[in-house]
């Protein structure tokens, strides 16, 4: 029988701030994360130098279940190139109709870290870069003829229809994104 062990600080700040970043935004407040967290302030610093480094750290963790939640989807869409890209649509569109669903923490986040050197912007570009690539991989294997600037366009679908999913969800945004989506995975190559 093995025993577990409650979470330290480190980690219940972590989760403290992975829950109320996103649903309150990453203006929320040092004092209510800490006692989301039950932690001393502390705490705080010796585990992340200040709330800068704990949302760093915050967004970096949450990037590796986010990309987990893409290739999710897309296997849940089987073995074809195209089914797996139009899936990322699908597992948008079951995200969105959670109670819980706020948006894209990326964007939320870029939005609100007003300052550009603020370390949690490269997190977020390095997040998008590595969607842009599983985009791109899966285009390549459909033959598309235009991966890069494809893997761009449904990128910003993507983030189209999280945002959407946020403000005008009756409008069913990642249905609409899937359907933009299939006509970008449908482009032939230009005449010669």
């Amino acid at each position: 029988m093995t025993t577990r062990t409650a979470p330290g600080p480190r980690e219940r700040l972590l989760e403290a701030a992975q829950r109320l970043t996103y649903s309150h935004g990453m203006g929320v407040g040092v004092d209510a994360l800490l006692k989301e967290a039950n932690v001393a302030r502390r705490s705080l610093y010796e585990h992340f130098g200040g709330k800068d480094g704990l949302i760093a750290e915050v967004l970096r963790r949450s990037t590796a279940e986010d990309e987990a939640a893409y290739h999710q989807a897309m296997e849940a869409a089987g073995d074809d190139p195209r089914a797996r890209l139009l899936g990322v649509f699908d597992g948008i569109a079951v995200a969105i109709d959670r109670p819980d669903f706020r948006g894209c923490r990326y964007l939320a986040a870029d939005l609100a870290l007003t300052d550009p050197d603020h370390p949690g912007h490269a997190i977020t570009r390095a997040y998008r870069m590595r969607v842009q690539q599983l985009l791109e991989h899966e285009l390549l294997a459909l033959g598309h003829p235009h991966v890069m600037a494809a893997a761009g366009q449904l990128l910003l679908l993507i983030d189209g229809a999280l945002a959407a999913g946020v403000t005008r969800p009756a409008t069913h945004p990642a249905a609409s994104a899937r359907q933009l989506a299939g006509h970008v995975l449908d482009a032939r190559p230009a005449a010669a």
